[in-house]
């Protein structure tokens, strides 16, 4: 279930019980077997396996590549949404050396307490904002005036963006809550949008025009706006021939972008089925906190020593500049908790840097 510490609505109810409803059968799918990828490899070569956030695909590929020109390991790669991937980790038994969230809080309450990790690094950075075509339901009056040329301008929402989209037909898509934090994050992102313009029931109606999304449905055709990472809205903008693509910047207390806001964010969260693995709690909550992507190795690893290399190669001025280039927004150097920075192997403590958390 959806749960801020604050009571929503019966109408909000019956569509988080559509969420419960589904999840389970979602998740059986996710560990019905391995990925495919897993056999890419000759037999006998040294190997990698990397599972991350879909939204760390270009980065990534670009890292691995340049990865195995320079070590000849050959990199396995699963993407999937992030919680899925925990979920096919622990429970579901897949081999993984490196796992990447595109929420470092995944790290924390699901992996953490498994005894799958011991340590979490933040490296990227990023925020949320709207996405639609010019072929959106009100896509001539959702923005603020202003030019769109990104990224060096993009204009912020209008100030009545919430109102139309709970106009009747007006559909946000995005993916599973529980299997993907940009699901999950849309969700949270209903909540402040409700108390930031102090509607109520707001958080209620939004949540009833969120719409799951299949591989083949597009946005602009069979749903109108989707909440996506900023990088990732700006590379879909690029690949657009048609230049139909638009996105517009959320209000700063909204888009989960400030780390100094932390403390506010935190307020909200989801709350979810666990791991259903020992020593993991049987439900978890994952608060709401600024968007920043954070990976660990797993401390299973059966090749560790080649991702301690890839992180290296990942954190160092190659890694960094590919990153810059594809988004998202590289934390460099790196940061750790103080709490975390103990469990860290000694090959990694030179190239982190330790800070509080929340921050």
């Amino acid at each position: 279930m959806i749960h801020s510490g604050t009571q929503r609505g019966k109408g909000a109810s019956k569509t988080i019980r559509k969420w419960v409803m589904s999840a389970t059968a979602l998740v059986l799918v996710s560990l019905a077997g391995p990925a495919a990828a897993q056999t890419a490899c000759p037999p006998g070569s040294q190997q990698l396996i990397i599972y991350h956030a879909g939204s760390l695909t270009a980065a990534f590929s670009q890292v691995e590549k340049l990865f195995t020109q320079q070590t000849g390991v050959c990199v396995i790669d699963v993407a999937a949404g992030s919680v899925d991937l925990a979920r096919r980790v622990t429970a579901g038994g897949e081999a993984c050396d490196i796992y990447a969230s595109a929420d470092y809080v995944d790290i924390d309450v699901l992996l953490k307490p498994a005894d799958f990790a011991d340590y979490n690094i933040l490296f990227g950075q990023g925020s949320m904002v709207l996405a639609y075509t010019t072929s959106s339901r009100n896509a001539a009056t959702i923005a603020a005036p202003g030019a769109f040329n990104p990224p060096a301008s993009v204009p912020d929402t209008a100030a009545d963006w919430y109102v139309q989209l709970r106009q009747p037909g007006v559909t946000v898509g995005g993916s599973h809550p529980f299997l993907d934090p940009s699901g999950y994050r849309a969700h949270m992102i209903f909540e402040f949008t409700e108390d930031h313009y102090r509607v109520p029931n707001l958080y209620d109606t939004l949540l009833t025009h969120y719409v799951l999304t299949r591989p083949t449905d597009a946005l602009g055709k069979t749903y109108d706006y989707q909440i996506i990472y900023e990088h990732s809205a700006l590379a879909a903008y690029n690949a657009d021939v048609s230049k139909s693509y638009r996105f517009v910047k959320l209000p700063d207390d909204i888009g989960l972008a400030d780390p100094e806001k932390n403390h506010l964010y935190r307020k909200a969260g989801v709350i979810m089925p666990g791991l259903r693995v020992p020593h993991a709690p049987a439900d978890v909550r994952i608060p709401a906190t600024r968007v920043a992507w954070g990976l660990t190795v797993l401390k299973n690893a059966a090749n560790h020593e080649n991702a301690i290399k890839f992180l290296h190669l990942l954190f160092g001025d190659q890694g960094v500049a590919l990153q810059t280039a594809t988004g998202p927004a590289p934390i460099s150097p790196p940061v750790v908790s103080r709490e975390d920075f103990r469990d860290l192997p000694a090959s990694l403590r030179s190239i982190v840097k330790v800070e509080r958390r929340d921050h």
